[in-house]
């Protein structure tokens, strides 16, 4: 497989980077985490005990372990999502578009737990700055949780907005 674009989760007029990271309090509040398999590069905090970036293309990796997945929010969101399907132990961060294919393909019949974020994120840049006010996730988040493990980590953060459980 060719190259993974980097996370893409915002659109910035003048954008001076594709590559946004993770708030470091999601990752503090979830984690830990085993597995990062779609690690920014430059990654200013850790995400997991093993971080995966671009260039390892974690796509074609072995998983393990309780995963983190904060993909690219592009073309290429189904695949991850349907990775972390089959793994079916982790957590992934996106945007909450019920309404698109990787989510009624890969959320909908196999996610445990999701978890609508109350407000919009606002990201890092490689370096840790955050992005300046006004320039958030440019659309509402959803934290999808694949497992047991993720069902617990997500209920307990009821505070942070509305939790769902996914009945099949």
């Amino acid at each position: 497989m060719s190259s993974i674009a980097p996370p893409q989760h915002t659109r910035i007029k003048s954008r001076t980077t594709n590559s946004w990271v993770t708030p470091k309090w999601i990752i503090e509040r979830f984690g830990p985490f085993d597995l990062d398999p779609c690690a920014a590069s430059p990654q200013p905090w850790p995400t997991a005990k093993e971080m995966i970036t671009e260039r390892e293309d974690g796509l074609l990796r072995l998983w393990h372990g309780f995963v983190w997945l904060n993909p690219p929010y592009g073309k290429l969101l189904a695949l991850w999502l349907s990775r972390l399907a089959l793994h079916r132990n982790g957590i992934a961060l996106t945007y909450a578009r019920t309404d698109t294919r990787a989510f009624h393909d890969f959320v909908w019949p196999f996610a445990s737990r999701l978890l609508f974020l109350c407000g919009r994120l606002t990201f890092h840049f490689p370096n840790g700055d955050k992005a300046p006010l006004g320039h958030n996730s440019g659309g509402p988040s959803v934290l999808i949780g694949y497992g047991d493990e993720a069902a617990l980590r997500l209920d307990r953060a009821k505070d942070l907005g509305a939790v769902v459980t996914v009945l099949r």
